[in-house]
């Protein structure tokens, strides 16, 4: 089949050849145009001048010539010509002299390369026809087009691959999948070289593609994504329109199968099988069941929900949304004496249902999950779980307030024993009776004290303690009339002197302890000593108030200021206490207004001529005083601390050592030389200088000299150290009689030296001797710093000299 493509090329390729000579030499002929004389000639028209002209078309190469010789393109040709050979022609412009080589003489182009219309159509050239002999121009550059003529060389190609799309299963016969394109090199103005047609080489079965447009569409109805999720499916190209020649090309598509929700969910098993102790708490999990779907993503979701009324009543089914798993937990206590195994039915519907499959069947399915109940000991059980219990105050030790009950629920029915947590009841106020649960009284109550009281009630297995339930109770104490009526506070009244009879001085209000169902009702009248009180009357207001009213006209605070009227006070009952107070009446002057002015009483006197606002300032007044004397008294005690601290202090916890180097000679001020010098006496020193006694060659010494000398540490019978002898015995002495001083870490050492040396100084700088030759005049040459010693040892030098004349 190639060697018959090759040879028709080939016979195309020549018929090219011939048509474009023929076409060549047609133009020649067209454009030399009428002979001179006749009449179209234009140089008849130019008043017998001849026009001349450059003769030539466009010019046309076929491309993917194979031959061995040059391909002639044309021929150039200038109406000026004679064929003399005068005429020279050249070319340039693009591939001249490379692709393009022209005949000098005649004009003649031929192509000497392979061309290639896909990589470039046309080339632009620029023709010269020069004389031969002067190499001027005949006539003027004109430019032409040699045009690359197409052959189908090029195969239609798919550059957009590769190619992947997509369709619903079970879509319906021509439904579009994706469309494909493929792109042809050759030139499609001319022939039927890129006109491109489609096929299918594989996959027919299940799709078609448009021969014109390229779009796959399903050739079936029955494309099943659990049977084959994915399609290669293989497409060619074919040019010059599918006919016989043509060249293709192909490229294959994959195309998935998307999913729908055409299956539904199915369980796997008929039936499932759990257990669970009878003491689960609600809310735990008893286990899981999953519902198999073979679609994918979301048409996977489901939900699961209980279909009978006992498994709605018991347990409850929720959905796993990471698993698709439906979690089966209790949602009321379980027990295994009541009933031992629970049938549960789960049913699984999709949450997404597709109405266009309704008619496959029904999306949901059902299972049995068997649940078997597991006994275990469980503590025994309060009947009935009444918390109330009542009780009189007035009851006797150990009397019952009431009976708790508690059975053992498991099947062997283990007698039960009660006790009373304590840490609800430490005073013992209850016991109870540990076989029969009697609650009895421990103590006496007190409605009053405690009306309430919350206990705890344990229940146990008499052979297992750790099995152990708990009641509270509230036992309220109810109360009985055992306590009498009280004045609610102690009243006093006052009275003016000019009263006037029936005049109201005081109301008067009870308090009871108790609280009768009934509510109270107090009754008022005067105590019995107070029978022949002819002064004040009481009155029941029949609220349980009453008034005191005055009796008579008028008192007198000279003859008597106060009176006190007992008044008794009965409630209720039963049985019915009563109490006696006493009312306070204080007789005051008063002003016309009835304003009581000033009683015998001090707190009425206060109160009359002192308002609040000044008995505050006062009390604010005598707060500061009592501060400030404090604040003085500690101050005075912590002065007088510091000092006996300071007069107590160890000498031997105060070692403070002193390491700073002196000034040297010119630091006259950094210490008191005062103090070093009363240590000895230099008078005398100075004086044994000399040899002589104390008043020798005292009247001839410079005071200056004496004042400046240089004191030199010489043995004197007139220096006692006893004083520093006695000090460090003492010290020595009162440490070792100290019994309240702890032992030190440390070695104290008093230490004294003793009696000087006899053998006297080695210096030579000074010397006791009268008789010595230095001279220390050199000691001025040594600069300001020295200037001090120099003004010493000069004058100690003058006033030797002096004594010796």
């Amino acid at each position: 089949m190639a060697k018959g493509l090759q040879g028709c090329s080939c016979t195309m390729l020549l018929l090219l050849c011939a048509m474009q000579e023929l076409g060549c030499w047609a133009m020649h002929t067209a454009g030399q145009g009428p002979g001179p004389g006749q009449p179209g000639d234009p140089a008849l028209l130019a008043g017998g001048r001849v026009k001349r002209g450059w003769v030539w078309n466009q010019f046309f190469v076929v491309e993917e010539y194979t031959g061995t010789e040059p391909l002639y393109v044309g021929k150039i040709h200038s109406d000026s010509d004679e064929g003399d050979g005068s005429i020279k022609y050249t070319i340039s412009g693009e591939g001249a002299g490379t692709i393009f080589l022209i005949d000098e003489i005649t004009g003649d182009i031929h192509a000497t390369e392979r061309l290639d219309r896909e990589q470039k159509t046309f080339y632009t050239l620029r023709a010269q026809a020069r004389d031969r002999q002067t190499d001027q121009l005949l006539e003027p550059e004109s430019e032409f087009i040699i045009k690359v003529q197409d052959i189908n060389d090029s195969e239609p190609r798919f550059l957009e691959g590769p190619y992947i799309g997509s369709v619903a299963e079970l879509s319906p016969v021509g439904t579009s999948v994706m469309q494909v394109m493929a792109s042809d090199a050759d030139d499609p103005t001319y022939g039927s070289s890129a006109r491109v047609v489609y096929s299918v080489l594989e996959g027919e079965q299940h799709f078609t593609v448009d021969s014109k447009t390229g779009v796959i569409r399903t050739a079936v109805a029955d494309l099943d994504r659990e049977t084959q999720d994915r399609y290669e499916v293989v497409i060619r190209a074919t040019d010059m329109a599918g006919q016989l020649g043509g060249l293709s090309g192909s490229t294959t598509v994959t195309i998935v199968v998307t999913d729908v929700n055409d299956n539904p969910p199915r369980f796997p098993q008929k039936m499932y099988q759990f257990s669970i102790v009878e003491t689960a708490p609600v809310g735990t999990a008893i286990g899981r069941v999953k519902a198999e779907d073979s679609d994918v993503g979301e048409n996977t979701d489901m939900t699961y929900q209980v279909k009978d009324e006992e498994g709605v009543e018991m347990f409850k089914v929720t959905t796993d949304s990471n698993t698709q798993e439906a979690v089966i937990t209790v949602q009321k206590p379980l027990d295994y004496e009541s009933k031992k195994v629970h049938t549960v039915v789960v049913e699984a519907l999709n949450k997404f249902v597709d109405p266009r499959f309704v008619d496959l069947g029904t999306f949901r399915d059902q299972t049995i999950v068997r649940v078997s109940v597991l006994d275990v000991d469980e503590p025994p059980e309060f009947r009935p779980p009444s918390n109330l219990l009542e009780v009189q105050e007035d009851a006797h030790v150990g009397s019952v307030v009431g009976v708790v009950t508690a059975l053992d629920p498991d099947t062997a029915n283990h007698p039960v024993r009660y006790a009373i947590d304590r840490s609800t009841d430490a005073e013992r106020i209850f016991d109870i009776d540990a076989n029969t649960g009697a609650i009895v009284t421990g103590k006496v109550l007190d409605r009053e004290t405690a009306g309430w009281h919350n206990i705890t009630v344990l229940a146990m297995e008499a052979d297992n303690h750790s099995q152990v339930s708990r009641a509270s109770l509230r036992i309220r104490i109810l109360d009985v009339n055992d306590n009498p009526p009280e004045l609610a506070t102690p009243y006093e009244a006052a009275v003016c002197e000019d009263a006037k009879p029936g005049q109201l001085i005081q109301t008067i209000s009870v308090v009871d302890r108790d609280e009768p169902q009934s509510g109270h009702r107090f009754y008022f009248t005067l105590a019995p000593e107070a029978t022949n009180n002819h002064h004040f009357s009481l009155l029941d207001i029949q609220d349980n108030t009453a008034a005191v009213h005055t009796q008579r006209v008028g008192f007198n605070r000279q003859e008597q200021d106060v009176y006190l009227l007992p008044i008794l006070v009965v409630d209720s009952g039963p049985p019915a206490l009563s109490s006696t107070g006493t009312l306070t009446i204080r007789v005051c002057g008063c002003d016309s207004t009835g304003a009581i002015q000033s009683c015998n009483s001090t707190a009425y006197v206060v109160s009359a001529t002192l308002s609040p606002g000044a008995l505050i300032a006062l009390l604010v007044c005598v707060l500061i005083l009592v501060v400030l004397v404090l604040l003085i008294l500690t101050l005075k005690r912590h002065h007088k601390s510091h000092l006996t601290s300071e007069e107590d202090e160890d000498m031997r916890d105060n070692v403070i050592k002193y390491n700073d180097e002196g000034g040297g000679e010119q630091d006259t001020e950094a210490y008191d030389m005062s103090a070093l010098r009363s240590l000895y006496d230099f008078s005398e020193i100075k004086a044994g200088d000399g040899g002589g006694g104390p008043g020798e060659g005292a009247p001839g010494r410079n005071p200056s000299s004496e004042l400046h000398a240089l004191p030199q540490w010489v043995q004197s019978p007139d220096l006692d150290f006893s004083v520093f002898r006695d000090y460090i015995c003492r010290k020595v002495e009162q440490a070792d009689e100290d019994l309240s001083v702890p032992p030190y870490d440390s070695f104290q050492t008093y230490a004294f030296e003793g009696s000087d040396s006899p053998v006297p100084s080695l210096s030579s700088i000074n010397t006791w001797s009268s008789g010595s030759e230095q001279d220390f005049s050199y000691l001025g040459g040594w600069g300001p710093r020295f200037r001090q010693l120099a003004a010493l040892y000069a004058g100690r030098r003058g006033g030797e000299d002096s004594e010796d004349s």
